[in-house]
């Protein structure tokens, strides 16, 4: 049976001495002394002698000393490849008397089907490893960042600048301004792009978590825990950058050991007495006041000097309105591809209204306004009866006119606004008046007739001290 199965098998004592051939149980078959290439004297001579004499590089030896089994080895001997067990001979007490190997018949095609396995098996640990690389890159370069008022032109410059730095980013600004995109575009511009981007929202983890989710867990650390260690967030950011979004949500306790890691460069898993050395930079991003939070106790002061060495402040939507229109048409052209409908262009009306809307939410609000739009109006553009129900606070005071005007009526109302402001704005002094607007005198004595405008009392003041002026 023995010589239906393997083509060739060895035995050894304690002493890793040869005591037994499978040939007749004295010898090697003729074959496996041709793929050994030994010749017929060989084995007779090589029984009760250690078995290097027979073969140079056997690990039967180690077999024997260690008591382990090396159950799956492929060797090669000149052009054949052979596919070698070797077990450990134990007695009754357990103890280690020897041990024995051999190998398989048509270990090649017994080979083929572990070998296609286990290429299968590399190929898709390469693939999700392509998938993971790719998951932790930079989205975004500066080139995303949209705008062109001179808040963004100050915020791109500034950007570009902190990608040539390795110190510690913080970003701060308003919820909606696009925090997590500058954050993503530092990495893009800096000597780290080719390393990870690792994203963590502190908010978004449980307090009593968040430390194994910063920093690791070892096998075995608490119940439940994996046999497996288990890297942390600094972990799988080493070489790369670390973007910690919400950083004034993070818990006091956790913040003195995230201090020690930017001190340090070094972190202490959960459960684990070894410290692993990282090579991290860090991007910290909040909307909240973080001197404000230090005043209270609720933030380390040590810790955002840390932090704070780069300093990026976003501008809030209602500072740079001049991106509006860009920005609307953006993300009107972005919803359309997404319902699989003809971009609807903004008409001046609806513009206007957006204008005139403080935006709270900031960018993410001017996004989820445009998909509403879409999601519940139809026609082929954005007019501002579109946002009637969805920004109904602004909505009835610039909705398109009723009726319409003839130009010039139009002009001259806009002129009257004007003039009346401008009036307000001087408390009723003509002469500052005309100064605000760049007209003569006699140019704004003439509007303020054909407009039928005059002062009312409560600039009495106002206009006894411009005639001193004008007699002065």
């Amino acid at each position: 049976m023995i010589d239906e199965m393997i083509d060739g098998a060895l035995l050894i004592d304690q002493d890793s001495r040869i005591v037994w051939l499978n040939e007749k149980h004295v010898w090697f078959s003729p074959k496996q002394m041709t793929l050994l290439g030994l010749g017929p004297d060989a084995c007779a001579k090589a029984v009760g002698k250690p078995v290097e004499s027979l073969i140079p590089h056997s690990r039967m030896r180690e077999v024997v000393e260690t008591g382990r089994s090396i159950p799956l080895d492929v060797i090669k001997y000149g052009e054949h490849t052979l596919l070698v067990s070797r077990l450990p001979l134990r007695d009754q007490t357990g103890a280690v008397i020897g041990a024995i190997s051999f190998s398989l018949k048509n270990s090649v095609t017994l080979l083929r089907p572990i070998a296609d396995r286990f290429n299968k098996l590399q190929s898709r640990l390469v693939l999700m490893e392509k998938k993971l690389a790719a998951a932790r890159t930079s989205k975004y370069t500066v080139e995303n960042l949209v705008g062109f008022s001179p808040a963004m032109l100050r915020l791109k410059r500034l950007i570009r600048k902190g990608g040539q730095i390795n110190s510690s980013a913080l970003l701060l600004g308003e919820t909606g301004t696009g925090k997590e995109l500058a954050a993503h575009a530092i990495h893009a511009a800096s000597d780290r792009v080719n390393g990870p981007f690792v994203g963590l929202n502190v908010a978004a983890i449980p307090e009593n978590l968040l430390e194994a989710e910063c920093f690791g867990v070892a096998p075995g650390a608490y119940t439940g825990a994996s046999h497996q260690p288990r890297p942390g967030k600094f972990q799988l950011a080493h070489g790369g950058t670390l973007f910690l979004d919400e950083i004034g949500d993070m818990p006091l306790s956790l913040q003195v050991k995230l201090l020690r890691v930017l001190q340090e460069r070094e972190v202490e898993p959960l459960g684990s007495n070894q410290v692993v050395k990282v090579d991290v930079r860090i991007i910290a991003a909040t909307s909240r006041a973080l001197p404000e939070m230090i005043k209270e106790g609720k933030f380390r002061a040590d810790l955002f000097y840390r932090l704070n060495v780069f300093p990026v402040h976003l501008p809030p939507l209602r500072d740079r309105k001049e991106d509006l229109e860009i920005l609307a048409s953006l993300f009107s052209e972005r919803t359309a591809a997404t319902f699989d409908q003809p971009m609807r262009n903004v008409t001046p009306q609806a513009l206007e209204l957006l204008h005139a809307h403080d935006w709270p939410g900031n960018v993410r609000e001017l996004a989820n306004v445009i998909e509403q739009v879409y999601a519940r109006t139809d026609g082929d553009q954005i007019t501002a009866d579109d946002f009637a129900e969805i920004l109904p606070q602004i909505a009835p005071r610039l909705a398109a006119p009723s009726r319409k005007r003839p130009l010039a009526e139009a002009v001259d109302e806009y002129e009257r606004s004007l003039i009346l402001t401008a009036l307000t704005e001087a408390k009723g002094n003509k002469l500052e008046t005309a100064r605000k607007l760049g007209l003569a005198r006699t140019n704004l004595y003439a509007k303020m007739s054909r407009h039928n405008i005059s002062l009312d009392t409560q600039y009495g003041v106002a206009a006894e001290a411009e005639q001193r002026e004008l007699g002065a």
